[in-house]
């Protein structure tokens, strides 16, 4: 009876935490896409927000990417969503932007990092 117990509130325990993570997520996500990487070429993801980190996928132009809306430098991409998009680009130029995003197109969705200066507002 004991074993029952403890298995119940671990499932318990587990299945609340699972919610709540989908539920962070999915209420965080802004669209923003893949713009002005030169032609023939591709945005590479990183793993961290530096040019230096493993890269995990790279996408063309007009790619939409699901943006957590975390940026280096403490800019929140929800933060500046009612700007015009001109000033949204202008703000993150420099800064490297976090994605949730599936690099293998296997299910396994994790976080990567992005260039500002090639995403802009979907």
């Amino acid at each position: 009876m004991g074993n029952f117990v403890r298995t119940a509130a671990a499932l318990a325990v587990v299945s609340t935490i699972l919610a709540f993570a989908s539920q962070s997520h999915a209420t965080v996500f802004a669209a923003w896409q893949v713009a002005n990487v030169p032609f023939g070429d591709t945005l590479n993801v990183r793993k961290y927000p530096s040019g230096g980190s493993q890269k995990q996928a790279a996408y063309p132009n007009g790619t939409v990417l699901r943006m957590t809306g975390r940026c280096t430098g403490g800019i929140n991409l929800l933060d500046i969503a009612n700007q015009p998009a001109w000033k949204q680009e202008q703000k993150v130029r420099y800064l490297w932007c976090e994605i949730w995003h599936d690099p293998a197109q296997n299910g396994n969705f994790v976080t990567g990092w992005a260039y500002g200066k090639y995403i802009t507002p979907r």
